[in-house]
């Protein structure tokens, strides 16, 4: 096994850095959202959940006490110093060996590869530290951008749970993609 830490992780030659998102830094969060907040919403709640200083210090305590409790975690993506997305696992279980993914950037931080970067770190990780059998990833079927994500991590697409989100007044399809440890580990081999 290898010996992954994400406490301060480098995505690349570029400078662009992997960090846990602490509830110590909900004004920053705050203010990223408030930046992306239409984009990144288009897909997904967590624009509508971090509203304020309160929500945002609310949502990051809550992937605190995940980290505390071993069930999920959020990270964030710096680049050139400034906070631009994220990464997650939004449950983690590692007595069943499972753990689903996901993520979230701001416009000015598309194209970058940066969510690609950051989910194989974490993903990696969560295989070889944690143990995780099985990594999901669930995406609107709107979402190109998530779902070539999903393809450049070398997951397979399991299925469509069609109309299973009621996000923004309509019903939307959801994808299941996912990637098997062995799967991950012949891949970077």
């Amino acid at each position: 096994m290898s010996s992954v830490s994400l406490s301060d992780v480098s995505l690349g030659d570029d400078g662009a850095r992997l960090r846990p998102l602490e509830p110590w830094r909900d004004e920053e969060f705050l203010t990223h959202m408030d930046r992306g907040r239409e984009f990144i919403g288009r897909y997904i709640a967590l624009p509508d959940a971090v509203t304020d200083l309160a929500s945002s210090r609310e949502f990051l305590q809550s992937y605190a006490d995940k980290v505390a409790a071993d069930r999920g975690g959020v990270y964030g993506i710096w680049a050139d110093g400034t906070l631009v997305g994220g990464v997650l696992f939004r449950t983690m279980d590692v007595g069943r060996g499972t753990a689903e993914a996901g993520c979230w950037l701001e416009p000015a931080a598309v194209g970058r590869g940066l969510v690609t970067r950051a989910a194989r770190v974490i993903i990696d990780w969560a295989i070889e530290e944690r143990g995780i059998h099985r990594v999901e990833w669930v995406v609107s079927s709107a979402n190109q951008a998530s779902i070539a994500v999903a393809q450049r991590l070398g997951m397979t697409k399991e299925g469509v749970l069609r109309e299973s989100y009621p996000y923004r007044g309509r019903r939307h399809d959801m994808e299941m993609w996912s990637v098997l440890a062995p799967e991950w580990r012949a891949a970077r081999a």
